[in-house]
Protein backbone atom coordinates (compact mmCIF):
# COMPACT_ATOMS: atom_id res chain seq x y z
CA UNK A 1 0.00 0.00 0.00
CA UNK A 2 1.27 3.46 -0.90
CA UNK A 3 2.34 5.63 2.05
CA UNK A 4 1.39 9.30 1.80
CA UNK A 5 3.31 11.73 4.01
CA UNK A 6 1.32 14.79 5.06
CA UNK A 7 2.50 17.43 7.52
CA UNK A 8 -0.03 19.20 9.77
CA UNK A 9 0.00 21.87 12.45
CA UNK A 10 -1.98 22.87 15.49
CA UNK A 11 -1.77 26.66 15.27
CA UNK A 12 -2.44 27.88 18.81
CA UNK A 13 -3.45 31.49 19.39
CA UNK A 14 -2.84 33.64 22.49
CA UNK A 15 -6.18 32.45 23.95
CA UNK A 16 -5.17 28.78 23.61
CA UNK A 17 -7.53 28.10 20.70
CA UNK A 18 -6.57 25.84 17.79
CA UNK A 19 -7.20 26.70 14.13
CA UNK A 20 -9.28 24.25 12.10
CA UNK A 21 -9.89 24.45 8.36
CA UNK A 22 -12.94 22.96 6.66
CA UNK A 23 -12.19 21.04 3.48
CA UNK A 24 -13.90 22.85 0.59
CA UNK A 25 -16.38 21.33 -1.85
CA UNK A 26 -14.75 19.38 -4.64
CA UNK A 27 -11.96 17.92 -2.47
CA UNK A 28 -12.02 14.45 -0.97
CA UNK A 29 -13.63 14.49 2.48
CA UNK A 30 -15.24 17.86 1.69
CA UNK A 31 -16.94 19.45 4.69
CA UNK A 32 -14.73 17.77 7.27
CA UNK A 33 -12.53 19.87 9.57
CA UNK A 34 -8.78 19.36 9.74
CA UNK A 35 -5.55 20.81 11.03
CA UNK A 36 -3.87 22.98 8.36
CA UNK A 37 -1.08 21.42 6.33
CA UNK A 38 -0.56 19.32 3.26
CA UNK A 39 1.45 16.76 1.35
CA UNK A 40 5.21 16.64 1.73
CA UNK A 41 6.78 16.91 -1.74
CA UNK A 42 9.77 14.72 -2.75
CA UNK A 43 12.98 16.08 -1.25
CA UNK A 44 11.07 18.30 1.20
CA UNK A 45 11.17 17.96 4.99
CA UNK A 46 7.86 17.87 6.92
CA UNK A 47 8.74 21.26 8.42
CA UNK A 48 9.51 22.84 5.03
CA UNK A 49 6.26 21.43 3.62
CA UNK A 50 4.32 22.93 6.51
CA UNK A 51 5.93 26.35 6.12
CA UNK A 52 5.09 26.27 2.39
CA UNK A 53 1.52 25.05 2.95
CA UNK A 54 0.79 27.64 5.64
CA UNK A 55 1.88 30.40 3.29
CA UNK A 56 -0.14 28.96 0.37
CA UNK A 57 -3.30 28.04 2.33
CA UNK A 58 -3.44 30.72 5.04
CA UNK A 59 -1.15 33.54 3.90
CA UNK A 60 0.99 33.32 7.05
CA UNK A 61 4.70 32.76 7.58
CA UNK A 62 6.44 30.75 10.27
CA UNK A 63 9.84 29.20 10.78
CA UNK A 64 11.21 25.75 11.58
CA UNK A 65 12.25 26.99 15.02
CA UNK A 66 8.57 27.73 15.79
CA UNK A 67 7.34 24.21 14.89
CA UNK A 68 7.40 21.83 17.87
CA UNK A 69 6.81 18.14 17.05
CA UNK A 70 3.75 17.06 19.04
CA UNK A 71 2.55 13.65 17.83
CA UNK A 72 1.67 11.83 14.61
CA UNK A 73 -1.17 9.96 12.95
CA UNK A 74 -0.79 6.65 11.15
CA UNK A 75 -4.02 5.63 9.44
CA UNK A 76 -4.92 3.16 6.70
CA UNK A 77 -7.42 4.54 4.20
CA UNK A 78 -8.69 2.18 1.46
CA UNK A 79 -6.44 3.74 -1.22
CA UNK A 80 -3.30 4.60 0.80
CA UNK A 81 -1.73 4.70 4.25
CA UNK A 82 -1.44 8.20 5.75
CA UNK A 83 1.52 9.14 7.91
CA UNK A 84 1.02 12.62 9.36
CA UNK A 85 3.31 14.35 11.84
CA UNK A 86 1.46 17.01 13.84
CA UNK A 87 3.43 20.04 14.97
CA UNK A 88 2.38 22.72 17.44
CA UNK A 89 2.99 26.36 16.54
CA UNK A 90 2.34 29.42 18.68
CA UNK A 91 4.30 31.96 16.64
CA UNK A 92 3.75 33.11 13.07
CA UNK A 93 3.64 36.29 11.05
CA UNK A 94 0.42 37.58 9.50
CA UNK A 95 -3.26 36.85 10.01
CA UNK A 96 -4.55 33.42 8.99
CA UNK A 97 -6.85 34.09 6.05
CA UNK A 98 -8.36 31.41 3.78
CA UNK A 99 -6.54 31.38 0.44
CA UNK A 100 -8.19 28.30 -1.11
CA UNK A 101 -11.90 28.71 -0.37
CA UNK A 102 -11.80 26.90 2.96
CA UNK A 103 -13.64 28.02 6.09
CA UNK A 104 -11.47 28.67 9.16
CA UNK A 105 -12.48 28.46 12.81
CA UNK A 106 -10.56 29.00 16.05
CA UNK A 107 -11.68 26.28 18.49
CA UNK A 108 -10.96 25.53 22.13
CA UNK A 109 -9.28 22.14 22.59
CA UNK A 110 -12.17 20.79 24.66
CA UNK A 111 -14.57 21.56 21.77
CA UNK A 112 -12.57 19.89 18.97
CA UNK A 113 -14.73 16.74 19.10
CA UNK A 114 -17.73 18.82 18.04
CA UNK A 115 -16.22 19.19 14.54
CA UNK A 116 -16.39 16.20 12.18
CA UNK A 117 -12.85 15.30 11.09
CA UNK A 118 -11.17 12.78 8.82
CA UNK A 119 -10.55 9.45 10.61
CA UNK A 120 -6.79 10.05 10.81
CA UNK A 121 -7.25 13.33 12.70
CA UNK A 122 -9.61 12.06 15.41
CA UNK A 123 -6.97 10.34 17.63
CA UNK A 124 -4.95 13.58 17.62
CA UNK A 125 -7.71 15.44 19.49
CA UNK A 126 -7.10 13.75 22.86
CA UNK A 127 -3.35 14.26 22.65
CA UNK A 128 -3.74 17.92 21.75
CA UNK A 129 -6.35 18.47 24.46
CA UNK A 130 -4.08 16.88 27.11
CA UNK A 131 -1.07 18.86 25.90
CA UNK A 132 -2.86 22.20 26.05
Amino acid sequence: MKIVLVSAVALIDADGRVLLAQRPAGKSMAGLWEFPGGKVEPGESPEAALIRELHEELGINTWTSCLAPLTFASHAYPEFHLLMPLFACRRWEGIATPQEGQVLKWVRADALREYPMPPADIPLIAILRDWL
